[in-house]
């Protein structure tokens, strides 16, 4: 994220809290314990970036049911 909002930086830190509770529930916390929170924000916010990115290309393309009036050619 470039030039992040006030927001967009809170949300980060708050994210932190729940990052750390799933690195403790996978036994990873004693690799992250001693990483800056800046080391930390950045991976929250790779994470963020490739979802959202993710999510608009996605949104870009027509969603696919799985069904048979799903395909261009239903015969």
């Amino acid at each position: 994220m470039i030039d992040k909002t006030a927001r967009e930086a809170q949300a980060i830190r708050d994210a932190r809290t729940l990052f750390a509770e799933a690195l403790t529930d996978l036994g990873l916390m004693e690799s992250f314990f001693h990483r800056s929170a800046e080391d930390i924000d950045r991976l929250i916010e790779a994470a963020v970036t490739g979802y959202i990115d993710s999510m608009q290309d996605q949104a870009a393309r027509k969603e696919r049911t799985g069904t048979a009036l799903d395909d261009p050619l239903p015969f």
